[in-house]
């Protein structure tokens, strides 16, 4: 029995997103991470000095508390580490270990594996229109919703072009 749904673009797009996920999901689980972990270590990797728990669950779009845990289950892996050090005894900072590179370079690999499989399903100009689809689909989405304490998605992380 097919969904009643299938025809219409939501419902395609939920689907390739769920599945993206998913497989996404199992490649990590081959490295030891789980969904989320992965984007943490990439931003992490981008600020090198370390950033602060709020920085953090801002860029990644989550609640602190949800940043907060992902955190935690990185420290146990001895991926990142925190500094409780500075100036400000309240506040803690996170960064990235030398271990912690050392998984990015696998999640990089992962994540240009899946991307090429993506990229192969199509030509050089359905590929670049498909983005500009999917870019418009976010900037409406964006424009027209309101995400209750994550906050909205910056229209630069929208517009990112090839």
């Amino acid at each position: 029995m097919k969904h009643p749904a299938r025809k219409s673009i939501g419902f395609q797009l939920m689907l390739a997103a769920r599945l993206h996920r998913t497989r996404s999901a199992l490649m990590l689980a081959e490295i030891g991470l789980f969904p989320g972990q992965e984007q943490a270590l990439q931003v992490l990797a981008q600020h090198p000095g370390g950033m602060t728990m709020g920085e953090l669950s801002r860029i990644l779009h989550v609640r602190p508390p949800t940043a907060s845990k992902t955190i935690a289950r990185l420290t146990t892996q001895k991926l990142v580490e925190r500094d409780g050090n500075a100036p400000d005894g309240r506040v803690v900072r996170v960064k990235l270990t030398e271990l912690g590179s050392e998984k990015l370079s696998r999640i990089e690999d992962m994540t240009a594996a899946l991307e090429t499989e993506l990229v192969e399903l199509f030509d050089g100009k359905d590929g670049k229109r498909l983005r500009k689809y999917l870019r418009r689909i976010a900037r409406h989405l964006g424009d027209t919703t309101v995400i209750a304490s994550e906050g909205d998605l910056p229209a630069d992380e929208m517009d990112d072009d090839e």
